[in-house]
């Protein structure tokens, strides 16, 4: 069979929707050049428009019919529905054929189910790339539309056993509510069964020959049988359907082991039952599936409680806002859905509510706290003209704000949609124990295999509890859990403090970090530069001002601010810009060609004046026309982020492109000996690559577009929030806060996450090095292997909860 014929073709069944085709009913249904039957018209016109539609992959990889007619028509309207524009107009980010959409994924109970999803997605044709976080079990998935369709992709998903949802934050609650739910009534049916079976067990192990008949015993173990049941197939139930989805897919997933020794217990059990000989471990049975479901719920919970740095921002932005639609005409209000706003609406914020959208403030004065979204421990103030983002809280007096940005847009979207591209991001760490759980499977059932016939020859009596014992107490989840849970934890309270990781291996690679290299303008210091003096060569100093500004006008630079800034509204017009990266600009002003910038730029072998703060040129061909001075100054956490760094061991250097006296004053005045000033782009690239031949780690953080390719370069990189566009996308991480000692307390962090998962992976491996060889020896019974397969996973995930708490 190809890859294109349907894996179902019954010439009896409707091609549809499984019914049959009553005789002489003929209503094909075109697919590939060949004719398949449909039962009436309706099937055959709804077949025929999935098929022209390009959908027809529906009818090549599903693997059994829809269980009704029904079915089959709802299931193809909805994943028909999917595809529309309007429908992925709320959740799927485009970028010209590239598709990228954030998912709920239901039915995930352990890292093996995120391993197969993704394997499973990856293989698509079109899909460029599948993560899955297990914590909010949130998948972020990217593909090419021209290749592969969203529903697609979704049924794709439902194929081997789970359900895909566009993500929602109220549908999300309600899964995990329901899961929860869901979770506690067969953990109740598990205790109360196990509570039941032991009070039949105990008195058959205590009794002998002359104090219980056969007749009564063999009641006893009737009960036993009655009362196992259904803690078998419906506690348990989960583990055998995740082990049948497996061998079905002939993969060997984490539930395989643990399904085939509560399996092969249990029915040994009813045959014991049944012959009237051998021993019965009914009370085993129970205990060990009470013993794994409450592992499993802890973790859940313990999860839950991992990811709500996510789930706290997402829930940021309230459901509604008040629009002001006549303002400022009239203030009349009226109540909207916040996702029905539009850039240009204006909305009233009054104290104690939160902004629906980015926008700035076009009325009034207040205090506003941006603490959950950029860790600014003080609340900062706005006015008119003030720029807001949405999801921040509104403290002092309502302000009428005008919006921006809205959706997709605004600042609190992107940082989610980073957040969550570092949480499904896998470091090496964590790709590795991926295989290293995978085979682990593989490798316990031929070890129990060998050990089961080694007793038979030993023990045969033993051989069967033993074997059992095996396949319990070994645990791959704790191994595969061993990273993730830690770095969600961790990116989770980085996000808190006010320091976004964009990277899934940033975190990893910034406890490693040997040496800091600091750009100076914006980073270092606050990059609000002032103009301290003009000092024109020709001309009229506001005239040389006015033609800066010009030249200017599109610049996010500070010094672009700064000069603006100082000409007021007596800027001209600039034409034909073109800016030269860390070095200046160049255009046409009233038909004039100027440049400004670096010395070495606009004017070079130009003898700059003598001055204290950063001097540029502005020249025409005839040479300088005038020197503007700028100074800064430095930022209030700079010196205690040095001394923080130093202590840690961290090697520092500052790189800029600012006249090196400027550069050695700032260096001395902070305590750093490698202070280098006039370097431009390709310098510092040069500068860091020669660090890292000599085997440093280094970590870069800047704010300029000129820094974004040193960023790149570096093994890890943070942008300053208020900087350059390009150099944040340069970045694998954003410095959220003005803050800066948060930098250090993100290197604490760090290190201390992968102390973290060290310990974790170093538990994983000892607690089965220790486990497997006592119970191959016959040391560990089954419900005691449930206990100890249990705590391995829950103390994983309890151990990585610790760094919530790291001062």
């Amino acid at each position: 069979m190809n890859a294109a014929t349907p894996t179902l073709a019954d010439p009896s069944r409707c091609f549809h929707c499984g019914e049959a085709v009553p005789a002489g009913f003929d209503y094909p249904i075109r697919l590939d050049g060949r004719p398949h039957p449909a039962c009436c018209r309706g099937c055959q016109a709804v077949a025929q428009t999935i098929v022209d539609a390009g959908q027809a992959d529906y009818y090549r990889l599903r693997t059994e019919y829809p269980p009704t007619a029904t079915a089959a028509m709802e299931e193809a309207k909805k994943l028909a529905l999917y595809d529309l524009p309007e429908v992925q107009a709320s959740f799927v980010k485009e970028d010209g054929e590239a598709r990228e959409a954030s998912l709920i994924l239901e039915g995930i109970v352990c890292a093996a189910c995120i391993w197969l999803n993704e394997r499973h997605l990856r293989q698509l044709p079109g899909v460029l790339s599948a993560d899955i976080n297990f914590s909010t079990h949130r998948a972020r998935v990217r593909w090419d539309d021209s290749r592969v369709k969203l529903s697609q992709i979704l049924h794709a998903v439902r194929e081997i056993g789970y359900l895909a949802h566009p993500f929602d934050t109220a549908r999300q609650e309600e899964l995990y509510r329901k899961e929860r739910n869901l979770a506690i009534r067969r953990l109740a049916i598990a205790g109360l069964g196990m509570m039941q079976v032991m009070m039949y067990a105990i008195p058959v192990y205590l009794a002998d020959a002359n104090t219980m008949t056969d007749d009564i015993r063999q009641l006893m173990r009737f009960a036993g049988l009655l009362l196992t049941t259904p803690v078998m197939f419906y506690s348990a139930w989960p583990f055998f359907q995740a082990a049948m989805r497996d061998l079905r897919l002939r993969r060997l997933g984490m539930d395989v082991p643990v399904a085939l020794g509560i399996g092969s217990a249990y029915f040994a059990s009813v045959w014991a039952v049944l012959s009237r000989s051998g021993e019965v471990y009914f009370d085993s049975v129970t205990m060990f599936v009470f013993f794994l479901l409450t592992g499993r719920f802890l973790e859940m919970s313990a999860r839950k409680k991992s990811a709500e740095a996510a789930e706290t921002l997402i829930k940021l932005i309230p459901a509604a806002a008040r629009r002001l639609p006549a303002y400022p005409a009239d203030r009349a209000e009226e109540t909207v859905a916040a996702a029905k706003l539009s850039p240009g609406d204006h909305v009233l914020v009054g104290p104690g509510e939160s902004f629906p959208a980015d926008g700035r403030v076009a009325e009034g004065a207040s205090s506003v706290d941006e603490a959950l979204l950029t860790g600014e421990s003080t609340p900062l103030p706005k006015q008119a003209g003030a720029s807001v983002i949405g999801g921040s809280l509104n403290l002092d007096s309502p302000l009428v704000v005008q919006v921006d940005k809205v959706g997709a847009d605004t600042v609190l979207s992107g940082i989610v949609r980073l957040l969550d591209r570092a949480l499904a991001e896998k470091p090496r760490l964590a790709l590795a124990a991926d295989r290293v759980a995978h085979w682990f499977v593989l490798a316990i059932l031929l070890i129990s295999v060998g050990v089961a016939a080694a007793w038979y020859v030993v023990d045969p009596g033993r051989a069967f509890w033993i074997t059992v014992s095996i396949l319990v107490i070994t645990c791959p989840c704790a191994l595969a859990l061993a990273t993730p849970a830690a770095l969600t934890v961790a990116l989770g309270r980085l996000t808190r403090l006010g320091l976004l990781s964009t990277r899934g291996h940033a975190l990893e690679t910034l406890a490693r970090a040997t040496d800091f290299v600091f750009d100076k303008t914006g980073t270092l210091t606050t990059g609000r530069f002032r103009l301290l003096a003009t000092h024109p060569l020709r001309g009229d100093a506001a005239e040389a001002l006015a033609i800066a500004a010009a030249l200017e006008q599109g610049a996010t630079h500070p010094v672009a601010h700064a000069i603006r800034a100082a000409a007021g509204a007596h800027a001209k017009q600039a034409e034909a810009i073109v800016y030269t990266a860390g070095q200046g600009i160049q255009g046409r002003v009233a038909g004039q060609h100027y440049r400004l910038g670096a010395p070495a730029f606009a004017a070079p072998g130009a003898e700059p004046p003598a001055g204290n703060g950063t001097l540029i040129a502005l020249a025409d061909a005839e040479g300088v026309l005038a020197w503007f001075e700028l100074g800064d100054e430095l930022r209030p956490q700079a010196r205690e982020l040095i001394a923080q760094l130093d202590a840690l061991g961290i090697r520092l250097h500052i790189y800029s492109g600012d006249r090196p006296e400027n550069v050695a004053r700032m260096g001395q005045l902070l305590g750093i000996a490698d202070a280098r000033g006039g370097m431009l782009p390709a310098d510092k690239l040069e500068a860091v690559r020669a660090m890292q031949r000599q085997g440093a780690i280094v970590a870069m953080t800047g704010d300029g577009v000129n820094d974004a390719p040193v960023l790149a370069q570096a093994q890890v990189s943070i942008a300053i929030d208020q900087g350059a566009e390009a150099a944040q996308a340069a970045a694998d991480m954003v410095l959220l806060s003005s803050e800066l000692a948060r930098l250090a307390d993100g290197v604490r962090l760090a290190r201390k996450t992968r102390v973290i998962i060290r310990q974790n992976l170093a538990w994983s491996a000892l607690y089965n090095f220790v486990a497997i060889p006592a119970a191959a020896l016959g040391h560990v019974t089954p419900w005691l292997a449930g206990i100890g397969m249990s705590a391995s996973s829950l103390l994983v995930v309890l151990n990585a909860m610790r760094l919530n708490r790291l001062r």
